[in-house]
């Protein structure tokens, strides 16, 4: 577990640079294994405490456990929770019958656009990972936009030899990607080593199936798997070619290529 200890150390560092070099912060949470595991390193990183508030951009299509779960560990451990949605998209009806691109720009993309707006947020910490999605590989570990939040893949702060740059022009949104360097399988061996609790969507109950990747219920599908532990799911993905987000609509096509420019998470 040395490397996982490693990357660990790493993502608290990254943790409190944010905090110490950037004001009014908020931690995007989305409940799923990747955000749970951040909000988890947030905690140590400020012992015991999450001195920012946790984000859930809520579509109002989230499968229901996960608001459950939200709601539960928001609850125990005295979160500061602040959930954001385009109220007036989903007046107007919007759903993903209008296809996926449009619908997660409404209520995803706009969604969040609208909370940052109206709470000043001036930098977003995410749960992203590099071997999730080809965009987010060229994401940085603090990574600029401009003041529409809209993001320029190729042209990106380099970042050698752990050498980070956190002074940015004004007016500049940051978004803050402490587990940039992690793995899917990390993500797991975290989970497995900390005893990290999770939402039991990841597991196999008996009918073969399990999700592999959370999002909202019309677009989000699970896999066939018979993995009903987290060590059977590590074992799972040692031997799996199948992409992480291959359940999710959102990623067919050029779609979150489109989204993430625009700013999404």
């Amino acid at each position: 577990m040395k490397h996982i200890r490693q990357l660990e150390d790493q993502s608290v560092y990254i943790l409190r640079e944010a905090y110490k070099h950037f004001d009014n912060l908020g931690m995007l949470w989305s409940m799923g294994k990747d955000s749970t595991v951040l909000l988890w390193l947030a905690r140590k990183a400020f012992f015991g405490h999450v001195p920012f508030p946790l984000l859930h951009v809520d579509t109002s299509y989230k499968i229901p456990a996960m608001i459950e779960y939200r709601d539960r560990i928001a609850r125990e451990w005295r979160l500061n929770l602040v959930v954001g949605q385009n109220k007036q998209a989903l007046a107007e009806g919007m759903n993903h019958e209008r296809g996926r691109v449009e619908c997660c720009t409404a209520l995803k993309t706009n969604g969040l656009k609208l909370l940052l707006e109206d709470k000043g947020y001036t930098g977003i910490i995410l749960g992203v990972r590099a071997d999730e999605e080809s965009t987010r590989a060229k994401e940085r570990y603090f990574s600029p936009r401009d003041k529409n939040n809209e993001w320029d893949f190729r042209d990106q702060p380099p970042e050698l030899w752990d050498q980070f740059k956190t002074s940015f022009p004004p007016g500049t949104h940051i978004r803050i990607h402490p587990l940039l360097d992690w793995t899917e399988i990390n993500i797991w061996e975290y989970i497995k080593l900390e005893n990290i609790p999770f939402m039991d969507l990841y597991l196999n109950k008996g009918d073969g199936l399990r999700y592999r990747s959370l999002g909202c219920a019309p677009c989000t599908k699970p896999i066939q798997s018979n993995a009903s532990t987290v060590d059977e799911i590590i074992e799972e993905l040692r031997g799996t070619h199948v992409a992480e987000r291959a359940g999710r609509a959102q990623d067919e096509g050029r779609g979150m290529e489109l989204l993430r420019k625009d700013g999404y998470m």
